[in-house]
């Protein structure tokens, strides 16, 4: 057990934990600091820590000012990114367990990434090991009613970008042809609910209702069913008022949601931004 615990004490770091050690020296008060004053507080050796330093500067994580650097753009992203979520999922968690308390299904939070859609929370249900979903997990947006309802409301290059990904199908219900997905989105644009009618898998089916008011969605709120087609469509009306308090929850009373083509939609933050805000969650997989 020593001779371990001596092992573990003296061996060398990674380089992602020099990395990590170079990031928390920048922890405090002081905006800005030197090479020395890195070293220093990181303990890294002088030659490492300055490779490890301009490593950083050019993926953005930190930002040089002469000899002294300082946090980049890239860690207020994803520090906001961080926060953002933080505050989404405290608000909508009393609420995400009501609504599970009420229909007994499996319910999910999710947020667009790209192409795909991000389970932030998961409140499972007497069917939870039948749909296989998890936090953190990731799933196509087209084929998802999360993903359609937050790419109805979303700004039209967000849609773009799902159809040059292509449309693989998933199921023989999956749907593949662009116009179809334009269409699907049309309706789901009228109806203010999205439903997955078995299309990402076989013998499930999902409701989602997308958190906006009268502009872009930015997450989306479903339940998933393993009872039938007319399931969902039973649930929508609970799941649809359950986005609704999540938002008024998150910023008050506001002025009430409209149907409205995407392109008279604001978009609340870049396809470009999402993209960097959101890359490091691309090492999770749904299944």
């Amino acid at each position: 057990m020593l001779d371990q615990a001596m092992e573990t004490e003296f061996a060398p770091l990674s380089l992602l934990e020099k990395a990590a050690k170079v990031l928390g020296a920048f922890e405090g008060p002081q905006p800005r600091l030197s090479l020395t004053e890195v070293v220093r507080r990181s303990g890294i050796p002088r030659s490492s820590a300055h490779r490890i330093l301009d490593q950083l500067v050019q993926l953005r994580w930190l930002d040089r000012e002469g000899r002294d650097y300082r946090m980049g753009m890239r860690m207020l992203e994803l520090g906001a990114l961080a926060s953002h979520h933080n505050r989404l999922r405290r608000a909508a968690l009393p609420l995400l367990h009501a609504l599970h308390e009420q229909t007994g299904r499996v319910v999910h939070l999710s947020v667009l990434d790209g192409a795909e859609v991000v389970c932030l929370e998961r409140i499972g249900g007497s069917q939870a090991t039948t749909v296989p979903s998890r936090v953190g997990g990731r799933m196509p947006a087209y084929c998802t009613a999360t993903g359609k309802a937050i790419l109805a409301f979303s700004d039209p290059a967000a849609v773009e970008h799902v159809l040059a990904q292509g449309l693989r199908p998933r199921t023989a219900r999956t749907l593949v042809r662009p116009l179809a997905l334009r269409s699907e989105l049309a309706a789901v644009r009228e109806r203010g609910v999205a439903y997955d009618r078995e299309e990402s898998f076989r013998g499930i089916s999902c409701v989602a209702a997308p958190l906006r008011g009268a502009g872009r969605a930015v997450a989306a709120v479903s339940v998933s069913s393993c009872r039938g087609d007319r399931e969902p469509a039973r649930l929508a009306p609970a799941v649809l008022a359950c986005a609704r308090a999540v938002w008024r929850e998150l910023y008050g009373p506001g002025r009430p949601g409209r149907a409205a083509p995407a392109r008279d939609l604001e978009p609340a933050v870049s396809a470009q931004a999402m993209d960097n805000m959101m890359g490091w969650l691309r090492f999770s997989e749904w299944m």
